[in-house]
């Protein structure tokens, strides 16, 4: 068997992506980083595209498509697409958010996604995302050190907690402090314009949220996992960002992609989210560019495969009852292959020879998720860019515990398993 590509050194760059990316924001702008560094060229949305071989991509706000076309590659070659998610659970900054209580102050926030309430409380939380300023510049927004902090009710003050469980209200409990004193109305944003270097007053409009300060590491005795914020999904941006960089190449049999998307965590209606029409758009420039027709994009898409990949859930310890008995994934045993006979995943017989294979020619193990019946299962992109592409797809991922935790862990072994498959997968 084949050895895997990539190795532990791919997860010591995973641990600094994932510091530099605490919002879809910075994680789209620096997988552009990445890719300019590799040669790949912005293309803007707006202007004409010509049919050149060669790396190119489209950055839309917390979103990005990139792609390298092979020299020679005729109008109706086909997509390799891996397909992930930039955004994760958090809270986010409501539009007038300077607020308090009882002589402190507050910042408003609006809970995104599904998160696990608890994992925010007495955390050390800073600010990210970005502003818009009144000539319609935008300006990323890294605040990385503590400054925020929802704290929990001391159990004097609610004795049964232990025994009752922890019950959080959204509005009521979610509250992050800031400070001392009175409403500042107007307070955050300067704050915010003062950290960036603009004047307030420019600034117009905000995207912005929390982030856990402390920083991603490897942990257990021996090393051997891996603790991180925003696993969920910045592990398979970053495994699909190395596998795109070693398939791009002019022996490519097909064309390699990778989209990485925003707003997954709330159902991807969007312009930047994977049931919007932006992958759909890009390929159809990819193929009329090179003077394809319709014809073309049609017989290009009939031979095409996206992989989704997202993480999934390891089999837990303290809660093996939750797991299908059947089917237990464990950290370091490589990508989970994730089927649902309901199309929650839009794996298929066809999904897993191929991803079968990607992984044997990757020397990579794999291993199989499947949800327990009595619990409703979750679902990724793979499901709504097949329908609304027709391109066959297959689900896949890492295992890790804690999904939507503000710290989530996985093995230290997966994100390069994972990335090594992928590359397999882009290249076949």
């Amino acid at each position: 068997m084949p050895s895997p590509r990539f190795d532990r050194s791919h997860t010591d760059d995973l641990i600094a992506f994932i510091g530099a990316s605490p919002s879809p924001y910075h994680a789209a702008a620096n997988v552009a980083e990445r890719l300019e560094a590799a040669g790949f060229r912005r293309l803007e949305e707006t202007a004409a595209w010509d049919g050149e071989a060669g790396g190119r991509y489209v950055l839309r706000g917390g979103a990005i498509v990139a792609w390298y076309v092979p020299e020679g590659a005729e109008s109706t070659r086909g997509f390799r697409i891996v397909g992930a998610h930039t955004d994760s659970p958090t809270l986010r900054v409501k539009p007038l958010p300077d607020t308090g209580a009882a002589g402190w102050r507050q910042i408003a926030v609006e809970v995104y996604g599904g998160p696990l309430l608890n994992s925010w409380l007495d955390r050390d939380l800073g600010l990210s995302g970005r502003i818009v300023l009144r000539d319609g510049g935008e300006r990323l927004v890294f605040v990385d050190r503590p400054l925020l902090r929802v704290p929990q009710l001391a159990i004097h003050l609610d004795r049964a907690v232990n025994e009752a469980g922890l019950q959080l209200d959204k509005q009521q409990h979610m509250t992050p402090i800031w400070g001392l004193g009175s409403v500042d109305e107007g307070a955050l944003i300067r704050f915010v314009a003062e950290e960036v270097g603009v004047p307030a007053g420019d600034v117009t409009g905000w995207d912005l949220m929390v982030h856990d300060v402390q920083k991603p590491s490897y942990l257990g005795r021996d090393r051997e996992l891996l603790a991180a914020p925003r696993l969920d999904n910045l592990l398979s941006v970053h495994a699909g960002l190395a596998a795109l960089l070693a398939a791009a190449h002019d022996g490519a049999a097909h064309i390699p992609v990778l989209g990485a998307f925003d707003h997954e965590e709330t159902g991807s209606d969007s312009t930047t989210g994977a049931g919007g029409p932006l992958l759909e758009t890009v390929l159809t420039r990819v193929v009329s560019a090179r003077g394809g027709s319709l014809d073309d994009r049609s017989r290009a898409f009939a031979d095409s495969f996206h992989l989704s990949s997202d993480v999934g859930h390891a089999v837990h310890p303290n809660y093996i009852g939750r797991h299908e008995p059947g089917h237990h994934p464990v950290p370091n045993g490589g990508p989970i292959l994730k089927v649902n006979a309901n199309q929650r995943y839009a794996t298929d017989a066809r999904g897993r020879a191929v991803w079968t294979a990607a992984c044997e020619r990757a020397g990579v193990p794999a291993q199989v998720f499947v949800g327990i019946n009595s619990l409703p299962c979750g679902t990724t992109i793979g499901p709504i860019t097949a329908t609304r592409l027709g391109i066959e797809t297959v689900d896949v991922g890492a295992a890790c515990l804690s999904m939507h935790s503000s710290r989530e862990l996985c093995g230290a072994d997966d994100p390069f398993l994972l990335a090594s498959a992928a590359a397999a997968f882009l290249e076949g």
